[in-house]
């Protein structure tokens, strides 16, 4: 029973494993049969073309015919009517099926006609009536007498015109495809022959549109040499991109072949040995213009031929390459290119010469890894009560998925890294080692990621219980121990609609009650310390006193009586007295406390409620934090005021001080130790301070989604930009901030000149400015376009900075005056989307750029900006940096099923042994560089809590910059070295040490 059971879960598996297969084939025969088509299409122009061709030839030979022997027409009238042929295209299909040689005439002036083998063919019949001579897009040729020893005359009649295929051509024994072959050379890089048409159109007068695509030069056609006709397009067009005008030996010039004509006819003698020669296009106008449209032509046409040389062997590659389906599949063709899909749409990039065999590289993660050193920023502009002083020394605060533990003396951090996604409260035990913080709901790989409550010591790092995983919906909004049964029970608000209040078991992790508590906002939640059982919140508009009996809750609202009723009660605090203080958005400081019941009012049997006691006008505009203070004083935190006060018990003003402006309003308040404090503020900064010395900031962050990010060339310092219109310098070795401006706009891209005392920072107005270092002052300022600048980047040498533009417009300036003075050098243009990143080569010669429609392109800008259209020349090229996320030594790094922005950014060590990437799901990876093959393994690692935005190492790769979006959070990775002798270049080490509780990085 046991073996069938298992031999039918088996067959259930195969038949699912075989699903991505059958799929994947179904595309590849799709695939096969477009290719089919697109070939059948291009042989059917080929034919009509060469119909064309034999068109214009007969009128061409029949009057040649009768110009040097009128008895050949009676001749040809005579075969004409004996094989019922009517028309010239009729005469011309059955000479060519004819082979039979006739009996020759006694006349001498009939013809024989020999085919490309050798064989005489039936003497042809020619119409009296000449045909008019027009000039289309086929070759046109001029036929002569072709004599010989027996002086019997050959004239090349239509039977010449409709032999000239490639298959008449050929030696004995071989096909069509092995003499293309062995003709032609593949011309890499040229795969879209229309936009190169479109191009050469665009330089021809209309006048030379209606003429004949003829070469530029007559060549005689030999009986033996009949393909050249249609095979010498192929040979000019056949060179390699390194010989681009190596002639055909079949190729002559215009002066060796000029003969005297009278007109558009030249005339023919009797017994004249003569060659049939191809005839130019009466109006030559560039004859170098004629050969490029040549080698056009035949390049798309090798390309055609080279690229569908056997689709059932191309079906099979594609079968081994292609993986299962998904909008990103890797395609190997011919050992030359491979192609990724994004979209649906085809990518293709060039293998380098290094590379013999694609398909035996091996994709490994790299022997480097990575490890948490250092969190900059805080988030207090939207959440509350998220600063904490634990007895070890450390404040306790969040950003992002990292709840860090920061040594404000020893100026080190620790840092918890088990929350999946943002982190939104967070609160102490009694016992101050343990913690509880809550998280928000979460999405991975569209795969939702459920919130939950994580209690965890903060001495060890270690997680003692999660609860409420599976119940809580959206995330969690606060939570807070009891204080009276020293921390047993947990309560926690969710961000449901109902916002449901449940108190949980924190030794068990088991639910012991819950209840819905209001369809409004809560703000804050707290056990009565002297009471369990007695719980209070507060939000929007209301103060509710909860009593929890047996597992059920009962809820009695506090009445503001003759008091205003605020809009938001923000925050509350328990006296010695056991009264309950509020703080509301009207800058009140409300007592509430406990009175009878008013019978008179509510009826007999009415039951005590809670009121306001007292009112005490506190700030101006919210009051947002309240804190206690040993001895029975309390701290209160303004928000439109920026002010902090220190009340007596009985709530008496004795000090107050205001924090700067550029803090932003006071959001929480942490004891030291009873004079120093440390406050949290809405524009994310940590202060520490007391009332007499003021306050200075410890910890500060961005407010608002960041993308530039830059490394200095030489020193250990880093730029970051956003939208909150902030500039700062930042100081990887000190963890500090050195220095922040505040810009017009928000900045979006930036770049240190080489030389290193400047920095260029691209604004979203299309404005950019260049910063000195040290005086902060802007020295340069320009403007290109009216879009957002996406990418600021200098040559190695930093004598060029390229400037790339959502325009479309990569704009070049030359550099001069250590980056001090900018001129326009010029403009690529050629994209057909927003340029959204960009690389030089080594060489400062040549830039790489990537666009938002996920275009590759290549620029020649010591050339003028020229773009390059043969991208196969650049597959070679060294860059400097590799920022771009399309290219064949990057693309691995793309997941399947990726649809094009799932990549934000990349980046390349300055040792080329690994290259990180910023994706839209939270993650910074590490892959090995190069990684070209698709699914390549990587190290994976969790903190941010939006999506990646940019990713940077440091000049000596001893770290790597990462910075999020909507977190507003800059990580510090310090690279660590891999085992077995791995070549990273490991920088010195940090100045402040850290330890780290981070898991393994998954490998993926």
């Amino acid at each position: 029973m046991d073996s069938s059971t298992n031999s039918l879960d088996d067959a259930s598996a195969d038949s699912s494993a075989e699903f991505p297969d059958r799929a994947s084939m179904m595309e590849v025969r799709l695939q096969a049969q477009e290719d089919e088509i697109t070939l059948l299409k291009s042989s059917l122009a080929d034919a009509l073309r060469r119909i064309r061709l034999h068109d214009q030839l007969l009128p061409l030979l029949k009057q040649q015919l009768i110009a040097v022997n009128p008895s050949a027409a009676r001749v040809l009238n005579q075969v004409c009517c004996s094989d019922g042929c009517t028309s010239s295209r009729k005469l011309s299909t059955s000479s060519a099926i004819d082979g039979v040689r006739h009996p020759a005439t006694s006349q001498l002036s009939e013809s024989t006609v020999t085919n490309a083998n050798g064989h005489i063919g039936s003497p042809v019949s020619v119409e009296p009536r000449p045909r008019p001579v027009t000039l289309d897009r086929s070759t046109q040729t001029e036929p002569t007498i072709l004599g010989q020893d027996t002086g019997q005359e050959r004239i090349p009649a239509p039977k010449r015109a409709q032999s000239l295929q490639l298959e008449d051509a050929l030696p004995p024994g071989q096909s069509m495809v092995e003499a293309t072959r062995a003709k032609l050379h593949r011309v890499p890089g040229m795969e879209e022959e229309d936009e190169e048409q479109e191009e050469y159109e665009e330089g021809r007068s209309e006048q030379e549109k209606e003429l004949s695509w003829t070469s530029s030069v007559e060549e005689p056609i030999q009986p033996t040499t009949i393909t050249g006709l249609q095979r010498e397009d192929f040979q000019d067009g056949a060179c390699s991109p390194e010989e681009p005008s190596s002639a055909s030996p079949l190729v002559r010039t215009s002066e060796q072949n000029l003969s005297p004509r009278s007109g558009p006819l030249s005339t023919i003698q009797e017994g004249e040995k003569q060659t049939l020669v191809r005839r130019n296009s009466e109006k030559l106008g560039n004859p170098e213009r004629q050969r490029k449209r040549l080698d056009k032509k035949a390049a798309s046409s090798a390309n055609l031929l080279t690229r569908s040389p056997s689709l059932e062997n191309r079906a099979k590659e594609l079968v081994a390459n292609a993986g299962s389906p998904g909008s990103r599949r890797g395609t190997y063709s011919q050992g030359q290119s491979i192609k990724m899909f994004i979209r649906g749409r085809p990518i293709t990039m060039y293998i380098p010469s290094n590379i013999q065999n694609y398909e035996d590289l091996k994709m490994e993660p790299p022997s480097e890894r990575l490890e948490l050193d250092w969190v900059y920023g805080y988030r207090g502009r939207d959440c509350r009560a998220n600063l904490y002083f634990l007895p070890t020394g450390e404040a306790l605060y969040f950003t992002a998925c990292v709840v860090v533990l920061y040594h404000i003396n020893n100026r080190t951090q620790r840092h918890y890294r088990k929350h999946t996604d943002c982190v939104r409260c967070l609160t102490i035990h009694p016992d101050k080692v343990r913690v509880a913080s809550g998280q928000t709901a979460g999405v991975e790989k569209d795969k939702p990621l459920q919130p939950c409550v994580h209690i965890w010591d903060s001495t060890t790092l270690v997680t003692l219980q999660q609860i409420g995983l599976g119940t809580f919906q959206r995330g969690i909004g606060s939570v807070a121990f009891s204080s009276a049964d020293s921390g047993a029970f947990l309560c926690v608000i969710d961000d449901t609609n109902e916002h449901m209040l449940s108190v949980w078991d924190c030794n068990k992790g088991t639910k012991h009650a819950e209840v819905k508590s209001t369809n409004e906002a809560v703000f804050a939640v707290d056990f009565n310390p002297s009471d369990s059982t007695n719980i209070i919140t507060c939000g929007k508009s209301h103060v509710y006193f909860w009593t929890l009996s047996a597992g059920q809750f009962m809820k009695k609202q506090g009445i503001f009586g003759k008091y205003k009723k605020p809009k938001f009660i923000q925050c509350f605090v328990f006296s010695l007295t056991g009264d309950v203080l509020t703080g509301d958005s009207e800058g009140n400081i409300l007592t509430w406390g406990k009175s009878a019941a008013d019978i008179k009012t509510l009826g007999k049997g009415a039951k005590e409620t809670f009121q306001i006691m007292r009112q005490t006008r506190a700030h101006e505009g919210s009051v947002f934090t309240l804190c206690n203070l040993q001895g029975g004083a309390l701290l209160s935190g303004g928000g439109k005021d920026r002010k902090i006060i220190r009340w007596s018990a009985d709530l008496a003003p004795e000090r107050e001080c205001e924090i700067p402006e550029k803090f932003g309003a006071v959001r929480t308040i942490a004891d030291v130790d009873g004079e120093e404090l440390l406050v949290g503020t809405t524009r994310n900064a940590i202060l520490r301070g007391t009332f007499s010395d003021g306050f200075v900031a410890i910890v500060q962050g961005h407010l608002d989604e960041m993308w530039g990010l830059a490394t200095h060339p030489s020193v250990n310092t880093f730029l970051t930009c956003g939208h909150d219109r902030q500039v700062c310098l930042w100081n990887t070795e000190e963890h500090k901030l050195d220095w922040c401006i505040t810009m017009e706009e928000y900045g979006l891209c930036a770049d240190f000149c080489p030389v290193g005392s400047v920095v260029s920072v691209g604004l979203s107005t299309g404005r950019w400015v260049v910063l000195d270092l040290l005086t902060r002052e802007v020295v340069s300022e320009f403007t290109d376009g009216n879009e957002q600048l996406s990418v600021m980047r200098y040559s190695p040498d930093g004598s060029v900075l390229a400037v790339g533009s959502h325009d479309n417009f990569i704009y070049i300036y030359n550099v001069t005056e250590s980056g001090r003075r900018y001129t326009r050098f010029g403009k690529c243009n050629g994209h057909s989307s927003f340029i959204t990143h960009l690389d030089w080569s080594k060489d400062g010669k040549y830039i790489m750029s990537n666009s938002g429609d996920y275009e590759i392109l290549y620029w020649d800008i010591a050339a003028g900006c020229k773009l390059l259209r043969n991208r196969f020349e650049s597959k070679d090229r060294e860059w400097a940096s590799y920022t771009c996320v399309l290219g064949f030594h990057v693309m691995g790094v793309w997941l399947e099923g990726s649809d094009g922005t799932d990549i934000n950014a990349l980046c390349r060590s300055h040792g080329e042994t690994m290259v990180a990437v910023a994706d839209d799901f939270c993650k910074v990876h590490l892959f090995q560089y190069p990684c070209p093959k698709p699914k390549a393994p990587s190290h994976r690692y969790e903190g941010h809590g939006s999506h990646v935005t940019n990713v940077c190492f440091t000049h000596s790769d001893s770290h790597l910059l990462s910075i999020g979006g909507k977190d507003t959070c800059i990580l510090q990775w310090k690279v660590m070295g891999g085992g077995g002798g791995s070549s990273s270049r490991e920088g010195p080490a940090s100045v402040s040490s850290t330890s780290t509780s981070s898991p393994e990085p998954a490998t993926s």
